[in-house]
């Protein structure tokens, strides 16, 4: 039985109402001597993993965070790392930046550093991450970009988030409602996070705007301090 957390947010990281999932998140890690690690890959096609990983470690160490790192992680052969792999199996919150989320999937896939993220887990870290960071983390997430359905890193079997959901995500939902009949769809809106900190591993809703469940047909809204089971 796994013992750690999972934070899921809808993207617009870094920001306004984004502090109430974060500040639970560094809580649930430990508090704020916490070690925090930041992973950029998804950022990283685009070149931009330094500047958006600057600006997660000034969000998190303004938040009161004091152990907030930036790992060099960006690609399939930096995931492979061993003083990479060493540092996350240390973190206690371990976040995944938004950005391209087929990079980012492939990779962490197989390598030793999603091993050591997994291990983190186990032990009682939370895993989480931000539009892209939270898709990889389902069984299937949606690559805009070849815009097809790809494998996940499963650590929420059954699922697939909808991230940006109150702007362009929720364009998603119907196609993917076809492509994944007996998965829940979870959209969640912008500046809006969810973690299953709830009696009995229940979700509950942080931050601004809601979460949308789409399952068998049936569609649910869960809004700040909503619960739900996945």
């Amino acid at each position: 039985m796994s013992k750690g957390y999972i934070l899921l947010e809808g993207g617009s990281e870094f920001g306004g109402k984004m502090a109430e999932p974060d500040l639970r998140a560094i809580h649930l890690a430990g508090g704020f001597a916490a070690p925090i690690a930041i992973i950029p890959a998804a950022a990283a096609p685009d070149h931009n993993h330094q500047r958006a990983g600057g600006n997660g470690m000034r969000w998190f160490t303004g938040l009161g965070a004091r152990q907030v790192s930036l790992q060099p992680l960006i690609d399939r052969e930096s995931a492979d790392q061993s003083a990479i792999a060493e540092a996350l199996r240390g973190s206690r919150l371990v976040y995944l930046l938004g950005g391209f989320p087929a990079h980012l999937g492939r990779s962490l896939a197989g390598s030793l550093s999603w091993q050591a993220i997994l291990e983190a887990y186990q032990s009682g870290a939370v895993v989480g991450g931000s539009s892209a960071g939270a898709m990889v983390l389902c069984q299937h997430y949606y690559d805009p970009e070849s815009k097809s359905l790809l494998q996940g890193l499963n650590l929420l079997p059954g699922t697939c988030v909808l991230p940006h959901h109150d702007t362009f995500g929720k364009g998603w939902a119907a196609h993917l409602s076809d492509l994944l009949p007996d998965s829940t769809l979870v959209g969640i809106d912008e500046q809006t996070g969810m973690i299953d900190d709830a009696p009995g591993g229940q979700w509950n809703v942080y931050g601004k705007g809601a979460v949308t469940l789409y399952r068998a047909g049936v569609t649910s809204v869960y809004h700040p301090g909503g619960q739900f089971t996945l």
